[in-house]
């Protein structure tokens, strides 16, 4: 008896860790307090000997952001756009997973999964919610409507922070699919932007049979030929198609004029690994998959 009754307990608590608990956001104002003690006790450094931003971002610019952070932002406003919407959290693969959940009114609404990026959190995806759950009142029509599902990537905003490795794009990937069956969606859709397309492209390559299609806003990563002339400044590969050739001016154009990414092509380039070059481009890709 008492070996059930311990089995009992163990399921029940499982059955409560998997369960979808109702969230809410509730910062205690002592923690907002001192946040705005540490911005306003910030040491600042000399200002910089250029009247322009070629050695970096302005003294001035930085000191501008901090009184606004320190004096005009309103956390709390912020905090009720959160609890407008329907929140939860439930425990997948080990972890505490934080999502945003609408569904339309329309009930032939399509499912959608939308990943967030880095630095990021759902509070970037709040402006969507409306127009796509309720299509009707921005100018579509009802087939246009979803279902949706706005999670907080491990780690990110109010999910839990993994304590060991293994939370690549491949485990967020496996988990959003296990978020989207225990919601009761048999058939579904994925969107990510930065740092969640790379979750919704391993969507697509697990290729769950739930999973019907996928929209990026952030292509994943350059062919290794593609790559290599990119973080070289070499020509492009001969044998392009007009839509490539114009896709890798694009990308070449960004990293001649966007310092972070020449960095980032020089350190892979230098590691011996150009197939790793990210893409900043922001080209958006419609993937239909099979079934």
């Amino acid at each position: 008896m008492t070996g059930n009754t311990a089995t009992q307990r163990t399921t029940a608590q499982a059955a409560n860790k998997t369960a979808l608990r109702p969230f809410q956001v509730n910062v205690p104002e002592a923690e907002l307090t001192e946040l705005r003690r540490r911005i306003k006790a910030t040491k600042w450094p000399e200002r910089e000997t250029v009247t322009d931003a070629t050695q970096g971002v302005q003294l001035a610019f930085i000191q501008a952001l901090a009184r606004y952070w320190a004096t005009d932002y309103n956390w709390r406003r912020c905090e009720a756009q959160l609890n407008s919407h329907p929140q939860f959290i439930t425990e997948i693969d080990g972890l505490d997973i934080h999502f945003i959940h609408v569904r339309s009114r329309h009930e032939d609404a399509m499912p959608l999964i939308v990943t967030h990026g880095w630095p990021g959190s759902p509070i970037e995806q709040l402006k969507i919610i409306d127009p796509l759950t309720n299509p009707t009142a921005h100018g579509a029509s009802a087939s246009d409507a979803f279902h949706v599902v706005i999670p907080s990537m491990a780690g990110y905003g109010f999910s839990g922070k993994p304590t060991t490795p293994g939370w690549d794009p491949a485990r967020m990937a496996r988990a959003w699919v296990e978020l989207m069956k225990r919601l009761g969606y048999k058939r579904f859709a994925a969107q990510g932007g930065d740092w969640g397309a790379f979750v919704t492209n391993l969507m697509a390559q697990q290729a769950p049979p739930e999973l019907i299609g996928i929209h990026l806003n952030f292509s994943g990563a350059a062919p290794p030929d593609i790559a290599k002339a990119l973080a070289s400044g070499a020509p492009p590969p001969a044998g392009l198609s007009a839509e490539e050739r114009r896709a890798y001016d694009q990308m070449a154009f960004l990293y001649q004029h966007v310092p972070t990414q020449l960095m980032m092509a020089a350190h892979s380039f230098s590691m011996g690994s150009p197939t790793a070059i990210s893409l900043g481009t922001t080209s958006s890709i419609t993937s239909p998959l099979p079934g």
